[in-house]
């Protein structure tokens, strides 16, 4: 089996024959969020199956290609759909994109995903910019043998989200007018949703909201010394002590209403990446 390192090589190869350009920032998009697709200039789409040791996108809504070109003139690259654990994929590979959005040059990556709400204040519908995280999957993409060549043994996680970019984000949000909240994301493997007694225990060790995707991508991106934004669309409440069963169709829904408020932070956030040099 080729090692991780070489996995990495050869899918920015692919990429690159397709575009060669250098992208500023690569995105994640998650369930019901993919429409921001329509506001880049698109230069390049590859399906996942053609791009070498990527997985296939099997949840609802992700439609399971990369897409290159320009958001507000700035060389981006975007995940119209990611991978996750309750597929049956191992996190190595769930994150390998992560890796390769690094080889190709990428300094920003911009996480998104749909969520459920703990926090009683948030509300569905409502954005929540990640301040902090929570890894309960049971498993965590860093485990086995490190590559130096990929990043360090024991990364530092003091900071998995960049706290400049998050005040970049909580400052466009206040010009743009978009409600927006600031908290802690847990990630669960899935893909049942919790009990009303783990939705009490999740809220307790101090989530605002739960999920099941972003946490392992955020751990590569830390390893591999990407800077991190993560973006929740609050899609359904999950409060204990007034729950009702949740519907797909219906977190879909909403989070498809919230996207014009993704696609302004995320469009802006991309703007100001294109502005900054970044560290």
């Amino acid at each position: 089996m080729l090692d991780l390192y070489n996995k990495i090589e050869e899918a920015a190869e692919v990429i690159q024959q397709a575009f060669s350009e250098t992208p500023k920032v690569a995105i994640v998009l998650g369930t019901g969020l993919g429409g921001l697709v329509d506001q880049i200039e698109v230069k390049a789409t590859i399906d996942y199956s053609e791009i070498p040791h990527f997985a296939t996108s099997t949840a609802t809504s992700h439609r399971g290609r990369l897409v290159c070109g320009h958001l507000g003139g700035v060389p981006v690259i975007a995940m119209e759909g990611r991978f996750h654990m309750y597929e049956g994929y191992p996190l190595k590979q769930i994150t390998l994109p992560i890796r390769v959005f690094k080889r190709l040059g990428a300094e920003l990556l911009i996480v998104s995903n749909a969520c459920g709400g703990l926090n009683p204040y948030y509300q569905s519908g409502e954005i929540m910019v990640i301040d902090d995280q929570i890894n309960l999957m049971g498993d965590n993409p860093l485990i086995g043998i490190n590559d130096d060549r990929l990043g360090p043994r024991f990364p530092d996680m003091c900071e998995p989200y960049d706290q400049q970019w998050i005040d970049k984000t909580i400052a466009l949000a206040r010009r743009e007018d978009i409600q927006l909240h600031r908290g802690v994301f847990v990630a669960v493997a899935g893909p049942n949703l919790e009990t009303r007694a783990e939705y009490r225990f999740l809220r307790t060790i101090g989530a605002d909201v739960v999920g099941m995707s972003t946490v392992p991508e955020t751990i590569v991106a830390v390893h591999c010394g990407l800077k991190t934004v993560g973006l929740s669309v609050i899609t359904d409440m999950c409060l204990p002590d007034s729950l009702k069963p949740a519907d797909v169709s219906e977190i879909i829904a909403i989070a498809n209403r919230a996207a014009p408020n993704l696609q302004r932070l995320v469009t802006g956030l991309v703007v100001e990446a294109g502005q900054t040099r970044i560290a």
